[in-house]
Parts: C-alpha cells; structure tokens; sequence
C-alpha cells in the first residue's frame, strides 16, 4: 500500500474518532511462534501509534526477533467502526516515563487527585519504559457504510452480477 493510500484511510472522519480512542489490541508472533493479541494503550501522533510497555514486558523480546504487527482499533456499538493497520514496530528504550504513557492515560476518568496519585505510583515504580512506536505500511477502515470487509465486499458484487445475468 502506497503512503498516500494510507493517509487517505487515516484521515477519514471515523479513521481520526478511532485513532483518538484509549486502547488498541497488539497482534504479534511471540518467541514460541503462536500468535498473540494483547490489548494497550495508545497515542497516534498525527503519523505513528506510539504504545508504551514496562522494559521487562515479555513482548519485547518477541518484537525484537519480528517486528511485523497489525492493530485494531474497534467501536463496542452496531454497527462497529473498525481501523486495521499493519506496520512494523521501532523500540525506543528511554529513562523516566515517556510523555506519550502519561497522554495516553489522560482520557480515563480520573478526579485531579486521582491523577496526582496515578501519576506518582507511575513514576515511583517505573525507571524507564520502552515505546513501541508503529509506522502503518498498511491501512484499512470498516464502517459498514462505505467500507465493508473485503470478503463482503466479494459476495455483494457476486450478488449483483448473478442478478444482472
């Protein structure tokens, strides 16, 4: 898929409401070569989906030896708004907390005193983190009004073509 294809697709009304959400779900292949699924917080930063882990998290070592993933970002309504994007992961190992896990976690309700309190539990157990920073090579959204999955898609056209025969 070319970079403007998947601009285009990122930059549609539902594409930008999803990439605002919370929570993404990681797909990766672990060490053992079975797949994982792993839901995370996010932020999009207008060109990448920047995720921030623990620097032991399991995870690492498995997007180190592949660092091909796809993410999900779905709706919980009918019918679901779904943005599919696959891309490859960058790990960037940092001291402190990344600014990007404190935006991430601002939308979740929390009084101000709750924030306070998150924030230095936060700080006083983590020394660094790791950003898993993804670049989507790929990009697709589902609303079910203009897009539909492909295999849809396939059956819709087949429809249509045996009644027009």
């Amino acid at each position: 898929m070319k970079q403007h294809e998947i601009a285009e697709v990122l930059s549609r009304p539902y594409s930008q409401e999803l990439l605002a959400r919370d929570v993404t779900r990681l797909a990766y292949v672990a060490k053992d070569g079975t797949p994982r699924n792993v839901p995370i917080a996010f932020t999009w930063n207008g060109s990448q989906i920047v995720m921030c882990t623990t620097k032991n998290a399991p995870k690492l070592a498995a997007l180190r030896a592949n660092p091909a993933v796809a993410l999900t970002i779905d709706t919980e309504v009918h019918p679901p708004k779904i943005l599919l994007i696959r891309g490859v992961v960058e790990l960037d190992v940092v001291d402190g907390i990344p600014q990007e896990y404190l935006q991430m976690n601002g939308s979740y309700q929390m009084t101000p005193e709750q924030r306070v309190e998150w924030e230095a539990e936060v700080r006083s157990l983590y020394d660094g983190m790791v950003r898993i920073v993804v670049t989507p090579t790929w990009a697709k959204l589902i609303d079910f009004e203009t897009t539909l999955p492909s295999a849809v898609e396939e059956l819709m056209r087949k429809r249509e073509e045996s009644r027009s025969a």
